[in-house]
């Protein structure tokens, strides 16, 4: 009974705040279908690593020495050193992507870059706000809406807030069907919204889908060349889906990879998730910051599509630029839903879709470049 006592009065009200926001996390999941893969994981982990002397992480006992936990072996293997986790989801990430939508209609490319103009505003804003320079280029890559870059990105530079960031990156990216839809709206107009885009695709060959990973990433080495291995594993990835004598592999990769790395990587973040490091005035900061960078990009994508349309005699549909954001395919979609209920007869997926991957490829070039500039701007 001392031993039940000794625990309980260990207890601290942040780490009670912590099994909330963890119990938030699994609701998300469970109740509204969030990203459950990734949330019901970090909620789980966040109650798990926030119990007295939580055995899930590492501990110094009396008579015994020091412990080692679970999640902060995870941690410390799969994400501190080497960045093997949020790597590995790239190369299923790639395998689910078809970029066929996109080189049949390149010009997509153009809003999968302006919709991440919103990433390099809030990284001012942080700065404004106190955080060092270092924290605010891993604040605003949450508003690139990918997962894996805000955590390798954080991760390289040793963000003290790494938990709220992954958490946020996360937490927006299952929210992606509540926030565009708003976002959207405010920038544009039901006329701009009903205009359709009729979709003429031109035939993509098999050599051009085998040479378009090698290039990409060929390109990226040398225009952002901390970026290759962000870019790298995506397309390495692609190129087991499009080789086409690997297609066992590419569905394992899609699947079984991808999932079991989720699972895991969910788990894991929840190191950074302890109460001491996540419950305080910087980690609400970082929620709005990205909410803030997130918003950003979606209306720079929405607002790039009507200036184009100045000069255009083919009109834009601007929620298309809108699906520049890295959330894939969740935006397409919800961009392709709202041009349905504005008009039954307006389809306008495939050119979301080309948007949409197009986004994921420069979000992984922003991430990369981040990587690159900011070391040197601290000389």
């Amino acid at each position: 009974m001392d031993f039940i006592l000794n625990g309980l009065l260990q207890i601290t009200w942040q780490q009670v705040v912590m099994w909330a926001v963890g119990g938030l996390l699994i609701w998300l999941a469970i109740k509204k279908d969030f990203e459950p893969a990734l949330l019901l994981p970090m909620g789980f982990g966040a109650i798990l690593v926030n119990l007295p002397q939580s055995g899930a992480i590492n501990q110094v006992m009396a008579g015994v020495g020091e412990t080692h936990g679970i999640v902060q072996w995870l941690f410390e293997v799969g994400i501190e050193t080497s960045e093997a986790l949020p790597l590995l989801l790239f190369i299923g990430v790639g395998a689910m992507i078809d970029f066929g939508p996109l080189l049949s209609n390149p010009k997509m490319f153009l809003f999968g870059a302006a919709a991440q103009a919103g990433i390099f505003l809030t990284v001012i804003a942080a700065v404004l706000l106190g955080f060092n320079l270092t924290d605010a280029a891993s604040i605003g890559i949450i508003g690139a809406a990918d997962g894996p870059t805000s955590i390798l990105v954080a991760q390289t530079f040793g963000s003290q807030y790494f938990g709220a960031i992954s958490v946020a990156a996360y937490s927006y990216m299952a929210l992606v069907p509540i926030i565009q839809p708003i976002a959207i709206r405010a920038v544009t107009t039901k006329k701009e919204r009903q205009i359709h885009m009729p979709y003429n695709p031109r035939n993509v060959s098999k050599t051009t889908r085998i040479l378009f990973p090698i290039i990409v990433t060929i390109i990226a080495g040398i225009v952002a060349p901390a970026s290759v291995s962000l870019v790298g594993f995506l397309m390495f990835g692609n190129l087991i889906r499009e080789c086409g004598v690997l297609e066992r592999l590419s569905d394992t990769a899609q699947n079984n990879l991808a999932q079991l790395v989720t699972l895991l990587l969910g788990i894991t973040i929840s190191f950074s998730m302890t109460a001491e490091r996540f419950v305080s005035i910087q980690t609400v900061m970082i929620m709005g910051l990205g909410l803030i960078a997130f918003v950003f990009d979606t209306i720079c994508g929405c607002l790039f599509a009507k200036v184009l349309n100045l000069f255009l005699k083919e009109k834009i549909n601007p929620m298309v630029g809108a699906a520049g954001i890295s959330a894939f395919p969740m935006s397409a979609r919800v961009v392709q839903k709202m041009a349905i209920k504005e008009d039954s007869q307006n389809h306008i997926l495939m050119h979301a879709v080309g948007a949409n991957v197009s986004g994921q490829i420069a979000s992984v070039l922003a991430g990369g470049m981040i990587l690159g500039l900011v070391p040197g701007m601290l000389g």
